[in-house]
Parts: structure tokens; sequence; C-alpha cells
């Protein structure tokens, strides 16, 4: 396996492929929830990462503790990231779980960086921060206190009911910048989820998580993905879900539809042979042209959800100015320290 970008200091000729062994710990716990998963435990060098500025994504740098996902979503688009360590993106990005042990504090130490200009970070872009292992390893909680201290805004996407322990850390820290939560509800159908997302709680765990983070002042939106196409996307099906993401005080919907990048296509085409092998030829000539289904129906999907959410009343999400850490009422402003971060004020 390939960890020589990740360790903590380069590894020593470019083409060596492998750390000693020294340098990556791999465990494995005989425990129900962990049984036939393997954990490689390895001490990182940066934990943000630059968005390329091709990317269609609307934010420029992302954090990511964990590399593989035991969601185990079969069609998740980072599992050709697992090929970069030789790992294999199919069973193998599911059971075989990079953890950078050194997450929080590695974060911390970027974040009071003179260089660190206070931009906005996303988690959860790539795989899910609040996955099973998560349980294990804690490292969020030092993660979210870092970014509450600097005051710097963030984004979390999950499918995980996780998010709820750190519920106080959340609160704590949109008092003090701005914090956008959004959980992914693809469809409300349970025999779609337990086939697709075998690894996730079940959407309506999901739309609970949604409804406490409103309760505590939290707005959450929901991304509405993945639309899977045949199987998800009946114009019944899209009306429960909207329905059941209204009825879970969701401050916006956003509807996605399913995208086939390499290393996940091969995976998804796989599991759909098997389950629904009468789609099979239907999918090769949507997807033709790319890992994108066509525009136009995109368009189709995404106006249909935004009409259904108009009808339950679901508005659109609303960005406020970050917020910051308020300054003593009386005496002389304090200095500001050689680390201190200035805080950007998000579009």
């Amino acid at each position: 396996m390939r960890w020589d970008h990740l360790g903590e200091t380069p590894s020593a000729p470019a083409d060596a492929a492998l750390f000693g062994t020294d340098a990556v710990t791999t465990r494995t716990f005989d425990t129900p929830e962990f049984r036939g998963i393997t954990f490689h435990e390895v001490r990182a060098r940066s934990l943000l990462n630059r968005v390329p500025g091709a990317s269609r994504m609307p934010f420029e740098w992302t954090a990511n503790p964990y590399r593989g996902c035991t969601h185990a979503c079969v069609y998740c688009f980072a599992r050709k990231s697992h090929g970069y360590l030789d790992l294999d993106t199919g069973l193998g990005f599911d059971t075989q779980i990079v953890v950078k042990v050194n997450a929080p504090e590695l974060l911390a130490r970027q974040l009071a960086s003179r260089h660190w200009q206070g931009a906005h970070i996303a988690m959860g872009t790539n795989v899910d921060c609040y996955q099973r292992a998560e349980g294990r390893y804690r490292l969020m909680p030092g993660i979210l206190t870092a970014l509450r201290d600097r005051a710097n805004p963030f984004s979390l996407l999950t499918k995980g009911t996780l998010i709820l322990r750190d519920l106080e850390l959340l609160t704590q820290a949109a008092e003090v910048t701005e914090v956008g939560v959004s959980v992914s509800v693809g469809f409300t159908d349970e025999e779609l989820w337990r086939t697709i997302e075998p690894g996730t709680p079940s959407p309506r765990r999901r739309l609970d998580v949604v409804r406490t983070l409103g309760e505590h002042g939290i707005g959450c939106g929901v991304l509405m993905a993945p639309v899977v196409p045949f199987l998800g996307d009946s114009p019944e099906q899209l009306r429960a879900t909207v329905r059941a993401v209204a009825e879970a005080g969701a401050v916006s919907v956003t509807p996605l539809v399913l995208h086939l990048r390499p290393g996940a296509r091969e995976w998804f085409t796989s599991w759909l042979a098997r389950h629904h092998p009468r789609l099979v030829g239907r999918y090769e000539r949507l997807y033709a042209g790319g890992a994108y289904a066509p525009t136009w129906y995109q368009r189709r999907i995404t106006r249909q959800v935004h009409e259904l959410a108009a009808e339950f009343g679901i508005g659109p999400a609303h960005r406020g100015a970050p917020r910051r850490i308020p300054r003593p009422a009386s005496g002389p402003s304090p200095a500001p320290r050689p680390g201190d971060a200035e805080q950007l004020t998000l579009l």
C-alpha cells in the first residue's frame, strides 16, 4: 500500500511506495460493530486539502480524517481514492479504513498558522466523518473544538446519527462562526436503502437528526442524494421523500442525481447486475455520455423536487455572515497574536 504522501514526514526516495512498519499501525477489533473491518492508523502531515480550481464544488478547502467508509454505499464516488493507496475500491473501500489519528492536533496547528486566512472548510465531502469508526476514534470533537476556538467557518455533510454526540460543540461553534450542517437522504424507500446503503442508519433515523438539530437551533439542510434513476425517481417516491424531509423541519432540500465516476461505476454496475439485472442496459444508455446523467434528466428531477419543496413549504437556504468571537466590553483591545487567522466573510 502507498502511504508515502500521508505520513507526518516524507518517505525517503520518491519511488518508495511503502512506509516502514513503524509508520502505519494496522488494527482489527473483534467486536460485532467492527467485525471484518481493518483500521490503518497513520499520522498525517496535513489535514486540509485544497479543492482543484476546475471542481464544481462551492468550497475551496476540505478536511477528511478518514479514508474509506463503512457506510458501504455502492455508488460512493470516493471509491477511486482508495486506489491511490493500492487498496481495493470495492469491498476494500468498505472494510479497509485509514484513520488519521493526529487529525485534531494537526488541524489546530494548521488553523493557527499565520498563512491560514480563515477560509470555509467542508467536511464529509469525500467520506463520512461520522461513520462507525468515529465512535471508537473520536476525532471529530477535537476537530470541532479547533474550528470553534478559531471561529473558522465550516460545513458538515453526513449520513451518520453520531453527529448528535457533538451537538454541544456544534452549538458553541455556531455562536461564533458560520456552521452549515446537511444530512444526506436520497430516498425513504427502506428496501432500496438496505441494499444500496447497507452500512448507514436508516433514512428515518437520519431525518430524526435533522429534526433534533433544528430543535437545538441549528438549521439543517437535506442533500437529497443520490436520486437513483429507475429505482428512486418515480413521482411517488420523490413526493414521499420531500414530504418526509419537510416534516423533519429541514431548512432546504437539494436534489443530486446519481453520478458514476470510475471506481464507483464498476462497483455499482456489479451491484445492479445482481439486484436489478433488467436495468443494466438502461443504465448503460443513460450514462453513455460519462459519469453524469444527461442534463435533461437532471433538470427534470431538480424541477420536480423544487416544485414539491415549494408545495411542502421548504424554503431556500440562506447563508448568513459568520460571527466573530466577542471582544471584552471594556479595556484595551488585545494585540493580535502572530498565529491568529483573519476571519473572512463568506458569500
